[in-house]
């Protein structure tokens, strides 16, 4: 044996802490417990998970209204109530909410003695801000998780599979939570000619801005967390910076392949930003006004009152915005930044770990940003097909207003629209073929910018018009809402037709839906 050879060991077993065994047999019985629950009540548990938020985010609403009309405006004949405390700094005191609560009346006098305590933090907006936070930061994680096992899912539909079928029972459902788990586990490699600096930071330049649209993006009328009345160019000019870090990352690589696809993508996403800037400023031109929760509450009418049904330009601006945000968002058929076929991966080949995850997150939730805002400026937003109207006449209760937030306006509407958007968009991806770059760069400046513009046009000409005092102009128009309200109609219906007729029939197609392969399938 040589000098400098060392004796084989046996590798020792590794041996975790007491906290970490803790850990894993917690999550153990937590699997034990919870696994047969889902197999046998999918169903019911996913509606219930979203019927508790909703109630949830609801009731932190209706705190904060209590608090602002009930507390911190009524007067108190004490003085001394608020001891300590100075109202400029500390807000009202726990004693001084106490005898404000007594002077509320209802269940809040008989509980004073508890949320005097409880209800002090919410006086505050940074604690507001930190909430709001929260639940943002919620929603912008679980909307990309939903829809990469979506995507997956309806991928394998497409194809005569299954797609994923056994993390967590029920179709898969936690196959993208053990993904994430995997991915950031996954070591962090940085190549050796890499700009390491600027590799690191690419990630964050695209999921930044996403993040930021969320914040002036309203989920309902009074659901979002920085109300602005130039909320659409924010959004649109947040998302646009995106692109800088699909360059960095590309130009950071020190790979040809990549570099060749942040210079597509740069192309691409800053020739398409313009028409479909342009197709957004008509529902603008129609409602006047930039405010998202302005060009919403216009569209509280009902299904015919929706902006994409008021007139033939911004029926096709509809139309011309969503092919223009398949562009902005890589989607095939404009997914030539991600070409696998032609560039290994574009402009993320050289990204692993975590920091790969990350510029799948900030594609996912830009596709639910561009589906939310094409709900708020031309699908009624909010605001469910039937006359908002109708919901008045329940009253002001808290019954009635939760019966109002489910069937006449309430986040549940914009949510269910702009995830039906979002499939439109992974049905696309995998039904048309990719495009080459000419084909793309062509449908934007010689088809798409010159519609677009005269959309802009038309639709300013349009509502010029509906200002004269011509009578047969009225009629005019609501001949023209009610024929573009019925095709919206014969498409809704057509999407949902198609979608039962496949599932009706899905043991006629080829390949192994043709069988259960797994519980569930």
């Amino acid at each position: 044996m040589s000098q400098f050879s060392v004796p084989w060991q046996p590798k020792q077993p590794y041996s975790y802490g007491a906290p970490a065994r803790a850990v894993i047999a917690l999550a153990r019985l937590t699997a034990d417990i919870a696994t047969p629950l889902l197999r046998r009540f999918p169903g019911p548990i996913l509606i219930g998970a979203i019927v508790t938020v909703c109630l949830g985010v609801w009731a932190h609403a209706l705190v904060f209204g209590y608090v602002d009309q009930r507390l911190l405006t009524q007067p108190v004949a004490d003085a001394a109530a608020f001891s300590y405390f100075s109202p400029s700094t500390w807000g009202l005191s726990p004693t001084l909410l106490h005898a404000r609560l007594e002077m509320a009346g209802g269940q809040g006098a008989a509980l004073a003695g508890l949320l005097q305590y409880l209800l002090w933090p919410v006086q505050f907006q940074i604690v507001r801000d930190g909430i709001a936070l929260g639940a943002l930061f919620g929603l912008f994680n679980i909307i990309p998780v939903y829809v990469i096992w979506w995507e997956r899912k309806v991928a394998g539909r497409i194809q005569s599979r299954v797609g994923p079928m056994r993390v967590g029972g029920w179709h898969g459902w936690a196959q993208s939570f053990a993904d994430g788990i995997k991915l950031v586990l996954k070591e962090d490699l940085v190549p050796k000619e890499a700009d390491g600096p600027l590799f690191r930071i690419a990630p964050y330049f695209t999921i930044i801005p996403t993040l930021v649209a969320f914040m002036a993006l309203p989920l309902g009328a009074t659901y979002v967390f920085r109300e602005l009345d130039v909320a659409l160019v924010f959004i649109l000019g947040v998302l646009g910076v995106e692109v800088v870090g699909v360059i960095v990352a590309g130009w950071a690589s020190n790979n040809k392949w990549s570099v060749y696809g942040a210079m597509r993508e740069a192309c691409q996403m800053v020739s398409y930003e313009i028409p479909m800037g342009m197709a957004l400023l008509v529902p603008v031109v129609c409602v006047g006004s930039l405010n998202l929760r302005t060009i919403a509450e216009s569209q509280a009418g009902g299904w015919f009152d929706w902006l994409a049904f008021s007139n033939p330009f911004a029926f096709v601006a509809f139309i011309s915005y969503f092919i223009a945000s398949l562009a902005s968002c890589k989607r095939a058929p404009f997914d030539l930044p991600e070409a696998e076929s032609e560039l290994v991966a574009g402009f993320h080949t050289e990204y692993s770990g975590f920091r790969w995850a990350l510029f799948f997150f900030a594609e996912y939730a830009s596709m639910f940003v561009i589906a939310a805002l094409a709900v708020i400026l031309f699908l009624g937003g909010w605001n469910s097909p039937l006359p908002g109207s109708w919901g008045d006449a329940l009253g002001d209760g808290l019954a009635a207003q939760g019966f109002k937030g489910l069937l006449f306006s309430g986040p549940i509407w914009l949510m269910l629209k702009s995830i039906f958007l979002v499939y439109v968009q992974i049905w696309l991806r995998w039904t048309l073929p990719r495009i080459r770059i000419d084909q793309v760069l062509y449908a934007c400046v010689q088809v798409l910018l010159p519609l677009t513009m005269l959309l802009l046009l038309g639709a300013t000409l349009w509502v010029w018009a509906s200002t004269s005092d011509v009578g047969w102009w009225a009629v005019l128009t609501t001949i023209v809402t009610i024929i573009l309200g019925l095709i919206g109609l014969v498409f809704a219906f057509g999407f949902v037709g198609i979608a039962a007729y496949g599932f009706y029939h899905r043991r006629r197609l080829v390949g192994n839906l043709v069988i259960d392969v797994l519980p569930g399938s």
